[in-house]
């Protein structure tokens, strides 16, 4: 039996299988690609043709961890894999951001490709093999494609460069970077850093690019033994008039570019003066014939605004708004916005706007993380709504973008650097984007850092975020700063950084053209630089540095280690001890085992009298005194027995009172003269030798009665 084609590859150390032609069969293409036991399926189906009326390329992309994977039973009712999770989603932007500007611009069918996580090493993490196995199951396909493409992931462990670190290493890393390209270019870049440089990030992309290239070169060896994918097919799926895009281009450059110079800030005014435009034009074109050419008119239109704006850029040196190449949009913020929530800030660039809002809790409030290959929880998270209004527009609600998930993401990649090491918060910031005219996410960081100093919440440098642009035409390009919708929308990049005055955190990088030479990703990122700097200036004047205390509405957190072998003793048994010491105290106490034979106690109260108590009490528990023979003491009844009471000493230790050693008079019956939670005064007396329980007395503590014989005298 044919099992089809195997082939393998060295990158970054480690040796990548690839098997085409034994599953999935009836998919256009199919490969399965194995690093060490980590297994992944990725195959691809395109429509033979477009579907009426579609003029963009309808690509999905699915990336689907299966727990069998992994070994492991789904969560839920009912124990099978749902909805995809937050990090698939994620994993899904990253192969659909590289693949999607390599498909022919006029190719319009449809195209599903599909990845899923077939078996799982806990070592090599998937995601670096999504990218390579989507392009080459293409690869293996007739479908048109200008790939292949590959994504690496590139660490920095200890100031060793790894291509693919392991789960482990990567623990260590100050580095931790996806990269995307084919063999010329590079064409998309996520990653977070520890306040790197420039300098250091680029060299991160070309070490990447050089593993990435062996793998594209790799995939067109592979491509070329796989008989049914040669040639690719033959496609029509764009008519075009070209008298009619004539027309548009000699009518409309002219005007189009009128309105490009007149440097209008406001984004509606510029939307009102194009379609004018496009309205006067159809106006030259009789009833009768306009309904046949409408369609023509709307493409050809936006590809003349496109060139006229550009060609305003490059060669006039004037941006949509009238700003300079490196000026940043008029920035205000303010702190404080919110009366009763833990930290608030609004920030506004141009007509970009986030009102974010901080929330602070404790360690019953860590999301849950239940996924095939990680069970934990999160104690950072960061939300970014993206409401219709925002851009003036009417839309239903469908829950969370995908877009949403990757905004709020970068956020909190850009933010997670710089909290606190010994910070015993679960934050949640929420970003609710109000208005977006570009860099809705890079203010989402700047909004997030001016909301943690507002809570106090003492972190370690505040971040800004800035969304650069390219335009590059006939060996001419521009680097735009803080870029606004419409430059993303027409030019060739959107490049977002964000960092410290010290050093990169975080980046997001997708290319939409052919080549970007090292020289003018460098100058990006040191344009960005002075960008982020900028805009850090306007957060220090904002608010110079986190305030000194918490908001008076927050709840207060105490956290302490104590020793393992003492976590019982705190819960006891069936919980009764914490779960007192909660109830009478107000707070809410938690407990997890640490590594390396500690226990962390996290005690949460609004109330300072009630938060002493019980961390008080739980170290008395934790690390007691010694009980001391002769001593008084004073303590609760725990327990009236028939032949005595048993009283607290000290929490979590008791003795016994004899009901010979209760009173000097005789007791008949014990739960006459004391009851559970009565406060009595003692002395220890011994231990017995039995039980090793303290004997306590009462008794001694009392004046002895007169003798009758006495009292008679």
């Amino acid at each position: 039996m044919n099992i089809g084609t195997r082939k393998s590859m060295m990158t970054g150390g480690k040796e990548i299988f690839v098997e085409t032609g034994k599953l999935a069969k009836q998919a256009d293409g199919s490969v399965v690609v194995r690093m060490g036991d980590t297994m992944l399926l990725a195959t691809v189906v395109a429509a033979q043709e477009a579907k009426e009326g579609v003029d963009f390329l309808p690509l999905t992309v699915d990336y689907r961890e299966k727990y069998s994977a992994a070994g492991r039973f789904p969560g839920g009712f009912f124990r099978r894999e749902a909805r995809p999770s937050e990090g698939e989603i994620l994993i899904m932007r990253l192969v659909d951001r590289a693949l999607r500007p390599l498909f022919p611009d006029d190719y319009h069918a449809e195209v599903q490709l599909m990845i899923q996580l077939l078996s799982y090493d806990g070592v090599n993490n998937p995601d670096v093999l999504c990218g390579f196995a989507a392009s080459a199951a293409i690869a293996v396909s007739d479908i048109p494609f200008n790939g292949p493409m590959s994504e690496v992931r590139v660490g920095r462990i200890n100031g060793e460069w790894v291509v693919n670190p392991t789960m482990a290493q990567m623990k260590e890393a100050d580095i931790d970077m996806m990269v995307a390209g084919t063999m010329k270019d590079v064409n998309m870049i996520e990653g977070e850093f520890k306040e790197v440089s420039e300098l250091e990030m680029v060299e991160a992309i070309k070490i990447a690019h050089a593993a990435i290239k062996e793998q594209c070169q790799f995939q067109l060896s592979l491509g070329a033994e796989i008989a049914t994918a040669n040639p690719k097919r033959v496609y029509s799926h764009e008519v075009h008039n070209e008298d009619v895009r004539k027309s548009v281009y000699d009518f409309a450059m002219e005007k189009c570019k009128d309105v490009a110079r007149m440097g209008l800030a406001n984004k509606a005014k510029r939307t009102e003066l194009f379609d004018a435009i496009k309205t006067e034009f159809k106006a030259t074109i009789p009833a009768e014939e306009l309904a046949a050419i409408n369609g023509f008119i709307s493409v050809y239109f936006s590809e003349v605004k496109k060139k006229a704006v550009r060609w305003v850029m490059l060669h006039e040196g004037k941006r949509l708004d009238g700003r300079k190449f490196d000026e940043i949009r008029p920035i205000w913020a303010e702190v404080d916005y919110l009366p009763m929530v833990h930290g608030s800030a609004v920030f506004t660039r141009g007509e970009t706007q986030s009102l974010t809002t901080l929330t602070l809790g404790g360690k019953m409030d860590e999301q849950l993380i239940d996924g095939a290959t990680f069970r934990g929880t999160e104690k950072f998270l960061l939300h970014y709504n993206f409401p219709p209004f925002s851009t003036g527009e009417a839309k239903p609600l469908r829950g969370t973008s995908r877009r949403e998930i990757g905004h709020g993401n970068l956020a909190l990649r850009a933010l997670k650097a710089v909290l606190p090491d010994d910070n015993a918060y679960t934050i949640r910031l929420v970003s609710d984007v109000l208005e977006s005219n570009g860099s809705s996410s890079m203010a989402t960081v700047c909004a997030g850092t001016l909301a943690l100093m507002d809570g106090g919440i003492q972190i370690k440098a505040p971040v800004s975020g800035i969304a650069m642009g390219l335009i590059t035409d006939d060996g001419k390009f521009a680097v735009l700063s803080d870029i606004l919708g419409d430059e993303d929308h027409l030019g060739d990049m959107d490049f977002k950084v964000t960092g410290t005055a010290k050093g990169i955190t975080a980046c997001q990088m997708d290319i939409k053209v052919d080549g970007l030479p090292y020289e003018v990703l460098i100058q990006a990122l040191e344009q960005a630089k002075g960008g982020r700097l900028h805009i850090l200036d306007k957060i220090v004047e904002t608010i110079a540095k986190p305030n000194a205390q918490l908001k008076p509405q927050t709840p207060r957190i105490e956290a302490f280690n104590v020793p393992n072998e003492m976590i019982g003793a705190i819960i006891g048994p069936g919980g009764k001890i914490i779960q007192a010491m909660q109830k009478e105290t107000n707070t809410t106490i938690t407990i997890e085992e640490l590594e390396g034979g500690e226990g962390r106690v996290q005690v949460m109260s609004n109330n300072a009298a009630d938060m002493a108590a019980a961390v008080l009490r739980i170290r008395q528990i934790a690390f007691p005194p010694m009980v001391e023979e002769g001593v008084e003491y004073e303590g609760k009844v725990k327990s009236v027995k028939d032949f005595g009471c048993f009283v607290e000493i000290l929490p979590g230790t008791d003795g016994l009172i004899h009901i010979s050693e209760y009173s000097w008079e005789k007791v008949d019956k014990m739960e006459d003269v004391c009851k559970e939670g009565d406060l009595l005064k003692f002395k220890v007396v011994g231990k017995d030798p039995k039980t090793k329980k303290w004997k306590l007395s009462r008794r001694i503590l009392l004046p002895r009665p007169e003798r009758k014989e006495e009292a008679a005298q």
